[in-house]
């Protein structure tokens, strides 16, 4: 009767460790999971900037649709640097072509000198001077001017003048083409 009593108590006690030993594991697991999902939360609020273009403004380079993901802690821009900058409340994206006291001018042939030096690169596109802008236009303090590729059809500096700093939201790091999601 003795043992009976001895093995009922050491099947309660195991049982009760074991029902321990899964609640502790809920909770370690349970804390594991706020952990990661914090970790990504702030890496993609405050480190990543993930967006999705919308247009061509710079067709070939980001067509209609690509997801696109930027680097949110660059703060040193470069010319050609490919950007997510917000305007109207919307994000857009476009090329750093002019950083602040350089000289932009654009002739009637369509050819785009940046301190007096004629940039084209892979530019398809001529880039033609809008009404918005006298040009030779120097870029001012604290702001970039930017331009989509598709320079006969896109939307940019030359439309709304030059962007903020505090605008530009990211630089694009990856593209990710919408037939490869």
């Amino acid at each position: 009767m003795r043992d009976d009593i001895v093995q009922s108590a050491s099947q309660v006690i195991r049982s009760r460790r074991n029902a321990a030993e899964i609640r502790n594991g809920y909770i370690s697991l349970l804390i594991r999971i706020i952990v990661l999902a914090l970790i990504g939360w702030l890496l993609f609020t405050q480190v990543f900037l993930i967006a999705q273009a919308s247009g061509n403004d710079m067709f070939p380079a980001v067509k209609d649709g690509d997801l696109l993901i930027g680097f949110r802690l660059q703060r040193d821009y470069q010319k050609d640097d490919v950007v997510v900058y917000e305007r109207n409340g919307r994000l857009c994206v476009g090329r750093i072509i002019g950083r602040e006291t350089d000289v932009i001018t654009l002739d009637d042939s369509g050819t785009l000198l940046v301190n007096g030096t004629a940039q084209g690169g892979e530019i398809l596109f001529p880039t033609y001077a809008k009404e918005r802008l006298e040009y030779p236009y120097t870029v001012p303090e604290g702001t970039v001017f930017i331009l989509g590729d598709y320079r006969t059809q896109a939307e940019d500096s030359r439309d709304f003048g030059c962007v903020v700093m505090e605008d530009v939201k990211a630089k694009v790091i990856t593209i990710l083409r919408r037939r490869e999601l």
